[in-house]
């Protein structure tokens, strides 16, 4: 498929696991992409191999209004004109209420939360250009709490409600934006649960398809709610999950 020939996408957190994936997903169906990452390291390491006309990688700590607003201008610049933005970004952090510090709370809103509205704001002037869409990858944690997850929980269900928002303003406009909400998916935030075969099988009962996601699944799901296909779509927060959030949260009775 060829959906977004001619289309230019930009995707925060494109350096590693869902926003890599979801930066290759859009390459292969024609677009240009802007990749954007904290670490360029990373990203150069990404983006090798990948044509350089249809490429550019903007290192940028999405937690900073400038450099948002820097990448968006970096990315209008290069390409002309901009028709998805893809919010992947975001880190993990675990603790309670109790046994989260300022520092750590701020951090985790920065990343996960606030780097989404900066980055809104900078392109929706652009987005309207084009009656184009943001989707923002959320978490089921956007859906629920959790344990020891205080912060990031309050983050990812700020995401949902914010792209919420977004969609009622802009709809008028012809923007779209929609949240993606990964359940446990194979990328680097997960390394020390996938060694752990005791908490697997505890996963495994909350999740009917009884595995983890894979990168490429979140991006199916992420070119889809930006494609044409999804032209009436908009607001929604879709769970990508293997069914975790399906069930009641009751034992699978009857064993």
């Amino acid at each position: 498929m060829n959906r977004f020939e001619g289309k230019v996408v930009l995707v925060t957190g494109g350096g590693s696991g869902i926003g890599l994936a979801t930066v290759k997903r859009f390459l292969s169906e024609g677009a240009s992409v802007v990749v954007a990452g904290r670490s360029e390291k990373r990203l150069k390491d990404a983006v090798a191999g990948m044509p350089e006309d249809k490429v550019l990688a903007v290192a940028t700590d999405v937690s900073s209004r400038e450099q948002c607003d820097r990448l968006v201008a970096e990315a209008v610049a290069r390409f002309g004109r901009l028709d998805t933005v893809v919010n992947a970004a975001g880190m993990n952090l675990v603790g309670s209420v109790s046994d989260t510090s300022d520092e750590s709370w701020r951090q985790c809103m920065g990343s996960d939360l606030d780097s989404i509205f900066y980055i809104a704001r900078a392109a929706l002037v652009h987005l309207r250009k084009t009656r184009g869409s943001i989707v923002n990858v959320g978490s089921v944690s956007s859906l629920g709490g959790g344990w020891s997850h205080a912060a990031y929980c309050a983050a990812k269900a700020g995401v949902a409600n914010l792209t919420r928002s977004i969609a009622c303003d802009n709809g008028r406009f012809g923007v779209r934006a929609n949240t993606v909400c990964p359940g446990l998916t194979i990328t680097g935030m997960v390394d020390g649960i996938m060694d752990d075969q005791a908490l697997l099988e505890k996963a495994w009962e909350r999740i009917p398809l009884r595995r983890a996601g894979q990168p490429e699944e979140i991006a199916s799901a992420v070119a889809y709610l930006a494609s044409d296909e999804a032209a009436f779509i908009t607001g929604i927060t879709l769970a990508v999950d293997g069914g975790q959030t399906c069930t009641d949260g009751g034992p699978e009775w009857g064993k």
